[in-house]
């Protein structure tokens, strides 16, 4: 069984993954590439999808009366999902005006 913090490096690097992903998408919706843009996008969404996953593990083990160990990193992993998860909208939202452009 993964610790808090294990599970905290796990959200981390896939909520990273997803964020850098998409602001590659950005570039690429610059460029004019869109099918680029549209893949790294999807590709952000399935990153982004196993960071959840991890999430849903410690809401899970919290919903079973398991306590669980809340430290900075928890928090700090948190963080990088949450301004992933709104990068990715605003992502989206760009690629659609260069896109119309």
């Amino acid at each position: 069984m993964e610790t808090t913090t294990e599970i905290a490096f796990q959200i981390i690097l896939f909520a990273g993954n997803g964020k850098s992903n998409v602001m590659e998408a950005i570039q690429e919706a610059k460029k004019g590439d869109f099918a680029e843009a549209d893949r790294l996008v999807e590709e952000a969404g399935e990153e982004l999808g196993k960071a959840h996953s991890y999430q849903t593990q410690l809401l899970q083990k919290e919903a079973n009366g398991e306590e669980s160990l809340i430290n900075v990193m928890l928090i700090h992993s948190q963080d990088h999902l949450m301004t992933a998860m709104t990068v990715r909208d605003l992502a989206i939202e760009i690629i659609e005006i260069y896109r119309n452009k």
